[in-house]
């Protein structure tokens, strides 16, 4: 993303700086130690299952969304939505949680419609998303020139890690009240949020990486991976609208291939909206049913939140 933004202007004057929006809150709650010996434990727990999950211990279900047999897939497809982020007022102002937290839950419950559209006894198999997040000490993007830098505290190179969001089984109950799925998610992040697992899975990887090599590291985060269902990734973008070579941009979005997950979902914030990728195996998984399972949690969670 920084070699990226290095490339592109502001429309409204390309002299001022890109801007984006403040991540103030998520960096407190991120880098808040443990306060109590409830926080330590789970600390632990959480590091324990993420080791497993790297060394084949705890493997995600089969499922619709992750198939045994991956060999009738033809090619990568992509669909993406997008959203506008005061459509996200309601559900955040009467449940108290955040933008993050509401997208999540309607992932998550997207996800489920579909594993149940696909094979009503998948609506409760385990499933395991696996969160990718920025690791920089700080929180904004850097041009090229500044990151190749001698001793420059935002180095060349991506900084990573990971979090394991266990996606809640669908239900009779969180059914008629799709709520549920984004009070869930609000409470597992923010039960990831409060334990030391981000710093401890960094560190993991960082020795593995001493120790080992590189590639033992890398294998490492690639078994991670392919252990779970999804793979989850969210990029803030900038405030205003920008150009690139003096060529307005109206929205973009990301994605990755070559993941070891048959389903990636990616998130970019852009001029007040949020733009999501839903990328997929094809012959695996139905792009078109999962937007359209998607579309569904959506107007579930928004038309609840109205009924309050």
């Amino acid at each position: 993303m920084g070699s990226l933004l290095s490339c592109v202007k502001r429309v409204d004057d390309p002299s001022i700086p890109i801007t984006f929006p403040s991540s103030h809150a998520t960096t407190s709650s991120i880098k808040r130690l443990p306060e109590s010996i409830f926080s330590m434990f789970k600390s632990a727990s959480d590091f324990g299952w993420n080791i497993l999950r790297g060394s084949n211990f705890i493997v995600d279900d089969q499922s619709p969304i992750r198939p045994e047999n991956k060999e009738f897939k033809h090619g990568f497809g992509i669909s993406n939505v997008t959203l506008s982020l005061d459509s996200f007022k309601v559900v955040k102002n009467k449940l108290k949680v955040t933008t993050n937290d509401t997208l999540v839950g309607m992932i998550f419950l997207g996800i489920r419609l579909y594993m149940e559209a696909k094979s009503y006894e998948s609506r409760k198999t385990q499933a395991t998303a696996i969160v990718m997040l920025n690791a920089r000490k700080i929180r904004a993007y850097k041009s090229v020139e500044e990151m190749l830098q001698t001793n420059s505290d935002t180095s060349w190179g991506n900084r990573f890690h990971s979090l394991h969001l266990p996606i809640p089984k669908l239900s009779d109950a969180n059914t008629c009240n799709p709520l549920d799925f984004v009070l869930e998610a609000h409470k597992i992040i923010i039960g990831l949020r409060n334990s030391s697992v981000l710093p401890l899975s960094g560190l993991i990887l960082r020795m593995l990486d001493k120790i080992k090599g590189t590639e033992a590291a890398a294998k490492h985060a690639y078994k991670t991976v392919a252990n779970s269902s999804v793979i989850i990734s969210n990029v803030v973008g900038p405030v205003e609208q920008v150009a690139l070579a003096n060529h307005p941009i109206k929205r973009f979005y990301f994605t990755a291939t070559g993941l070891p997950t048959s389903l990636s979902v990616t998130i970019l914030s852009y001029m007040g909206n949020i733009h999501i990728a839903f990328g997929v195996d094809k012959g695996v998984i139905d792009e078109h049913q999962l937007l359209s399972c998607f579309e569904t949690a959506k107007e579930m969670i928004f038309n609840a939140a109205n009924k309050i």
